[in-house]
């Protein structure tokens, strides 16, 4: 590898991919000192996208950027996502296609949520996607499904997005390796040097964090928390698209697995089903900061950041930062669970 890049070099590179304007950006970067005081360990710094503005914001919002700029340049007039039943990902993009005067079809799994039009999926119906809920699990046979309306929909006459899975995720990446470009520049003004980055961040985020992080030259470690396991190694998978996205960047970076940390560790039972660690973190973080996170993304990976600094990972010169990668309406979707194990704060 050559020697690291600048930020603005690495912004420099990116230029020439198509993109919409869509986020709010960039997006604030708080420290929480009473969320530290309670922990006890190291200064905590929160990456606010879920601050990106665009339907209730969140990390799809950055990577919609690219993924939009690529259907708008391919003169597409339809897009046919999918993910869960309270995906931020699908609400985010039913929000960037109506803004770009996109139709947008969503291809829905049960997961292990109710079909209440509450949530995220209420936000998909107030946006205008239409939407098909189907008994099928996330990952390749949703994929299928999605391929088949696809098909359905060009039987149509419709001009439908050519879904790519190679050319999506290395321009969602690009999208995350300018976010860990921007949090560099943002702590360089505060004089500070992460000791850690935190989120929520499997695929497209992970590689993108994985990649800013190798091209900034940095050595503090990106951690991944994973709110869902995959068929296959994610690992691997990060690894090779954060290097794809170097190449289509033309920067001189070769990412290997090893090279990447990331946990399956707390995902709990299952994706989607809350934790008793993520709800505690949550309530920790609402009730000292003001700030919310949700209990399938970030909420877990905050309970992964509580759980290592009271293990004493971290000492109190050090600092941390944690990316919060959005999800708040699915909190709502989670009310019974949230009444039911986050216990209300006692009259003093």
């Amino acid at each position: 590898m050559k020697p690291p890049i600048t930020t603005e070099e690495l912004r420099q590179a990116a230029e020439p991919l198509p993109r919409v304007q869509l986020a709010h950006l960039p997006t604030p970067l708080e420290e929480l000192p009473r969320f530290a005081a309670v922990l006890g360990g190291p200064r905590v710094f929160i990456k606010r996208d879920d601050c990106t503005g665009l339907a209730f914001g969140g990390n799809k919002s950055r990577h919609n950027e690219f993924v939009l700029g690529e259907v708008v340049r391919q003169g597409a007039d339809m897009l046919v996502w999918g993910a869960g039943v309270q995906s931020n990902n699908c609400r985010q993009t039913a929000a960037s296609c109506a803004k770009l005067g996109i139709d947008c079809h969503l291809v829905l799994s049960n997961t292990h949520h109710a079909e209440d039009v509450q949530g995220n999926l209420l936000l998909d119906h107030i946006l205008g996607a239409t939407y098909e809920i189907a008994d099928v699990p996330i990952g390749p046979q949703l994929d299928a499904l999605i391929q088949e309306r696809v098909e359905e929909f060009r039987a149509l006459g419709r001009k439908v997005f050519d879904f790519d899975r190679e050319v999506i995720k290395v321009r969602a990446a690009t999208s995350y390796a300018l976010c860990y470009a921007e949090l560099m520049d943002q702590v360089s003004a505060l004089g500070i040097e992460p000791d850690a980055v935190y989120s929520c961040a499997g695929g497209a985020t992970g590689a993108g964090l994985a990649l800013g992080r190798a091209a900034l030259g940095k050595s503090a470690p990106v951690h991944a928390i994973l709110p869902i396991r995959w068929p296959w190694d994610e690992a691997e998978d990060i690894a090779k698209y954060a290097t794809k996205t170097a190449e289509c960047l033309g920067i001189d970076v070769q990412i290997e697995p090893s090279e990447i940390d990331i946990s399956d560790e707390y995902v709990g039972e299952d994706y989607g089903v809350p934790t008793a660690a993520g709800m505690e973190a949550i309530a920790l973080l609402a009730r000292n900061e003001g700030i919310l996170v949700d209990v399938s993304y970030s909420g877990k990976a905050l309970g992964a950041l509580v759980d290592q600094v009271r293990k004493g990972r971290y000492t109190s010169d050090q600092a941390i930062v944690f990316v919060h990668t959005g999800g708040t309406p699915a909190l709502f979707a989670a009310r019974d669970q949230i009444v039911e194990m986050i216990p209300p704060k006692k009259r003093s």
